[in-house]
């Protein structure tokens, strides 16, 4: 099972840049998603199979960004996601962006969790809130 904390390697591309080859500030917040999506498969949740056997899916509520310093082309990054706090609908994460020991990124995200038919908040199931308190 993974822990409270997960962290994403990836490499910076060609297409993650703008034309001076310095990630735009927009592919962050893609680089930030697929760090969560990647806790929920170490956790064994199928987002897909959430949606279509219990009706859910999760959103992004609220996002804050402070871009500390640029990631560039090439680029090797660790992006990193902490459940901060579970919410009756809602999910809080920290997460930050680093080359090495250096921090680009500082950010939080709060993420709802929503009925798949009417796009409206839901209770997070209790199994998947025990689970995740479990991991903390």
């Amino acid at each position: 099972m993974a822990a409270q904390s997960f962290a994403y390697r990836c490499t910076i591309y060609w297409e993650d840049t703008d034309a001076g080859g310095v990630v735009y500030y927009a592919n962050y917040l893609k680089f930030m998603e697929r760090c969560r999506t990647e806790w929920l498969r170490a956790l064994g949740i199928d987002q897909l199979r959430l949606r279509s056997e219990r009706g859910l899916q999760f959103a992004v509520a609220n996002v804050a960004v402070d871009f500390l310093q640029p990631a560039l082309l090439n680029d090797e990054i660790l992006v990193t996601a902490e459940l901060v706090r579970l919410g009756g609908a809602t999910i809080h994460f920290k997460q930050a962006i680093w080359r090495e020991e250096r921090q680009l990124i500082d950010a939080t995200a709060r993420v709802a969790c929503l009925d798949s038919g009417t796009l409206k908040a839901r209770a997070i199931p209790k199994d998947l809130f025990t689970e995740w308190r479990n991991a903390q």
